[in-house]
């Protein structure tokens, strides 16, 4: 039994939240792992650091999102359902709901995430907007006590294994990365029957008071506001402190949140400022990054 209700719209509601969390706790984790040391620095884990902070500075006009809302409506042509979502969002959409949008089962989140996940830096370029705007709804909503943060997630044998061979290493995040302050929501995503899948349950001690990527409580921001949900920021970097599995073969990843002062991670970001520098970004800057990682 996972709920009583006495309304039928909250049982509705609790219905559509858990299949979107089975279908998040199927999908693969976007990650990059560091290389052996950071004077052998993984080139993939560094560019996927420099691709996200320069997406992340270069202004938005509104003819991006006009060309995002066009691409869209070619994507979806044919589909009523989804380019009715697609109407709504070009009339409707402020910053100020981007995480309301994001955690809503529709297009966004699905194209968002496939972006990602097949590097299509096209897409990407039209999405910083959204991006930006994710970012900032985290920044103004961010923890601000140390927490402790669970996620359940089914993995192949061989992305675990990788895992299991990189305790003391950091990892890269290349996607916004869902989590829960109850450990029993965590274990909701996993299948023990799964045979080709193993179960792991992500363990994650994050420090608000350190320079990190923002994650924020969006309960009162999402879309499915039954939801005790954290979500951490796109590219966040963690360090793998240790993987075991329990006596209900559930493999456990305790990870910790990295500052971005972290003295191990000092060789990475000195890496990105000479290459890159700071402040706003242009098209050429993309560019060049692109070039670098051979798009």
């Amino acid at each position: 039994i996972k709920g009583l209700f006495t309304q039928k719209q909250e049982l509705v509601a609790q219905i559509q939240s858990d299949r979107e969390r089975r279908k998040k706790g199927d999908e693969p984790i976007l990650f990059t792992i560091q290389g052996q040391s950071t004077n052998e620095l993984n080139g993939q884990f560094v560019h996927s650091q420099i691709f996200i902070d320069v997406l992340l500075r270069i202004k938005s006009t509104p003819a991006d999102k006009e060309e995002f809302i066009s691409r869209c409506n070619t994507i979806y042509k044919g589909n009523d359902s989804e380019l009715k979502i697609v109407k709504e969002f070009s009339r409707k959409y402020t910053p100020d709901k981007a995480l309301w949008w994001y955690t809503r089962e529709s297009f966004l989140y699905r194209m968002l995430n496939k972006a990602l996940r097949v590097q299509n830096t096209d897409l990407l370029f039209l999405f910083r907007f959204f991006i930006v705007d994710l970012q900032q709804q985290l920044n103004n909503n961010r923890c601000s006590s140390p927490v402790t943060l669970y996620r359940g997630q089914m993995m192949s044998k061989d992305e675990l294994k990788i895992l299991r061979n990189s305790k003391d290493k950091f990892i890269s995040i290349n996607s916004f990365f869902s989590t829960s302050t109850e450990r029993f929501v965590a274990l909701r995503f996993l299948d023990s029957s799964a045979d080709e899948l193993k179960q792991v349950l992500f363990e994650i001690h994050a420090n608000p008071s350190v320079t990190t990527k923002p994650f924020a409580d969006i309960t009162k921001l999402s879309y499915f506001t039954n939801e005790k949900e954290i979500l951490v920021m796109l590219g966040s970097i963690f360090r793998i402190d240790d993987v075991r599995a329990d006596d209900n073969d559930v493999n456990i990843i305790q990870m910790t949140l990295c500052s971005d002062d972290d003295h191990d991670l000092k060789a990475i970001f000195e890496h990105m400022k000479n290459e890159h520098g700071g402040g706003e970004k242009n098209l050429l800057s993309f560019g060049n990054v692109l070039a670098d990682m051979g798009k």
